[in-house]
């Protein structure tokens, strides 16, 4: 479970687009359909990538707008707990205050909606990387890119016949269901590559305290 102890200190807020590629098939057996919750994933491990643009927000008084995040990693359904093992990289335009907040945040050690959805799930933390990303949430164009890392893009979207979530950016914003042409990996000790399998889209709204 990440450290909390600066959790109390710090307020803070950040709101944009999100967007996920995984190596699930589509639709993503994770997912919450209609009122249906999600299982197990497809292959029993999952590899995956996912990806915030920040259109605005703050911490502290620091500005995070204009800011981009990925989140790589994998974990193994069949593990007690299963437990995330990721690397976090932070845009390379951030300044030292805003890499730090934003570290702070996505690993869930800021506590908030980040602890609560996702972050409490992270196990081992192989590295954070300062680093150029490239990322386009255009409907049904969606792609993401950490230069020489990790790269992923949309090739349609999948059909489906009722709503679908995720728990990350929260199940009360349901999102668009997507199938990615390509997903690659390859940052030690992360490396898969594969094609066809699912991605999901939507925004996010993500705070230390409703």
């Amino acid at each position: 479970m990440p450290d909390r102890g600066e959790a109390g200190s710090r307020r803070w807020r950040i709101a944009g687009s999100y967007f996920e590629v995984c190596n699930c098939d589509a639709v993503c057996p994770c997912r919450r359909r209609g009122d249906k919750n999600g299982g197990r994933s497809t292959y029993g491990i999952c590899d995956f990538a996912l990806s915030w643009r920040i259109s605005d927000g703050d911490c502290n008084d620091v500005d995070l707008s204009n800011r981009q995040v990925v989140l790589a990693g994998s974990y193994d359904d069949d593990e007690p707990n299963s437990p995330w093992r990721v690397v976090l990289y932070i845009d390379e335009g951030a300044t030292s205050e805003q890499h730090e907040h934003l570290t702070d945040i996505f690993l869930g050690r800021a506590g908030g909606a980040t602890l609560r959805n996702f972050a409490a799930y992270i196990g081992d933390v192989y590295a954070v990387r300062s680093a150029e990303i490239h990322l386009d949430h255009t409907s049904n164009h969606q792609s993401m890119e950490v230069v020489g890392r990790a790269h992923a893009a949309v090739d349609r979207a999948a059909i489906v016949d009722v709503p679908v979530s995720c728990g990350i950016p929260g199940h009360d914003r349901p999102g668009t269901e997507l199938v990615a042409g390509s997903f690659q990996v390859d940052d030690e000790p992360l490396h898969w590559e594969v094609s066809g399998r699912c991605g999901f889209a939507t925004d996010f709204a993500y705070a230390s305290a409703d």
